[in-house]
């Protein structure tokens, strides 16, 4: 299931962080998906794009590509990524980001 951001952009906040602009997961997207189990990013340097595949996640509710809300280049992944995915079942503001896009 792709998730079109025309309709489902509540499943992502954007927020500006040293020049970037941080994405990540909304409480809708947590309500959406459930548990959060993998997810499959771009790497720092791709080019992303508004309304295109950016993202696929393997979640206990769905198995979901989503639509980047925004264009440009990866400048950064969230690093705790690295380990595990739990972060990104956090629902405290700010914890579940993706990627800062430049």
């Amino acid at each position: 299931m792709v998730f079109d951001m025309n309709e489902d952009a509540t499943y992502f906040w954007t927020k500006d962080v040293d020049g970037h602009t941080r994405i990540g997961f909304t409480k809708a997207a947590h309500e959406a998906l459930g548990e959060v189990k993998y997810a499959e990013l771009p790497e720092v340097g791709d080019k992303v794009s508004q309304k295109q595949a950016f993202l696929s996640v393997e979640a206990t509710k769905a198995v979901s590509e989503f639509n980047c809300p925004i264009s440009g280049k990866v400048a950064a992944i969230n690093p705790a990524l690295a380990k595990d995915f739990s972060v990104l079942n956090s629902e405290v503001d700010g914890e579940a980001w993706l990627i800062d896009v430049e």
